[in-house]
C-alpha cells in the first residue's frame, strides 16, 4: 500500500483506533504491573533490590507515553512513531529483566552495589551496629519464585509481550 492510503478517512480512523487501543492496553498492563509489585512490597513485605527498582522505570515511563499516544491517536495524529517508542521501551526493559534473571541464576555477576562481596566492617565501631539494623537486598538472591521464575523472569515475559503488542499495533497502523 502507498502512503496515500493512510490519508483516507477510513484508514486514518482505523489506524487511530488501533493506536489508541494498543496504547490503552499497554498503559493498563503497566499500571497492573506496578500495582502488583507495590502490593508485594507494601503488604507482603518484599524488599526490591536496585535492579528490581530499575526495571520499574520502563513502566513508569510507559504510562504517560501510552496516555500521550492514546490522546494523539484520538486526535488523528500519526501515532505509529510513539508506538515504536513504547516497543523500544518494552524491549529495553526485557533486556534489563533478562540481565537481572541471569544474575539471580548466577550466570554472570551483577552490579557490585547489590551483588558484590560484603566487606568486613569489624573495625568501624558503632557503624557496624548501625549497619546490622539495615537489611541489604541483594540482586543475586531471589525472594520469590513461582513456576521457576522470579519477578525478573516474569518481567522479561511481560515486557516481551508488551513489545509484541506494540509491534502488532505498528504493523496494523502502517498497513
Amino acid at each position: 500500500m502507498t502512503a496515500d492510503f493512510l490519508d483516507t478517512p477510513v484508514a486514518a480512523s482505523r489506524a487511530s483506533r488501533v493506536a489508541r487501543n494498543v496504547a490503552l492496553a499497554i498503559g493498563a498492563v503497566s499500571v497492573a504491573a506496578l500495582a502488583t509489585v507495590w502490593y508485594f512490597q507494601l503488604f507482603l513485605d518484599f524488599k526490591p533490590c536496585p535492579l528490581c527498582l530499575e526495571q520499574r522505570y520502563a513502566y513508569y515511563a510507559a504510562i504517560p507515553l501510552a496516555a500521550l499516544l492514546a490522546f494523539a491517536a484520538a486526535r488523528g495524529a500519526p501515532a505509529w512513531l510513539l508506538t515504536v517508542g513504547l516497543a523500544l521501551l518494552a524491549l529495553g526493559n526485557a533486556g534489563l529483566g533478562a540481565y537481572h534473571a541471569g544474575v539471580e541464576w548466577k550466570f554472570w555477576a551483577g552490579p557490585t552495589d547489590c551483588s558484590g562481596p560484603v566487606l568486613d566492617l569489624g573495625k568501624a565501631g558503632s557503624l557496624l551496629e548501625q549497619l546490622d539494623k539495615v537489611k541489604v537486598v541483594r540482586c543475586d538472591e531471589v525472594q520469590w519464585r513461582f513456576l521457576g521464575l522470579s519477578f525478573a523472569g516474569y518481567n522479561v515475559l511481560l515486557s516481551l509481550g508488551l513489545a509484541a503488542l506494540a509491534g502488532w499495533g505498528i504493523a496494523r497502523i502502517r498497513r
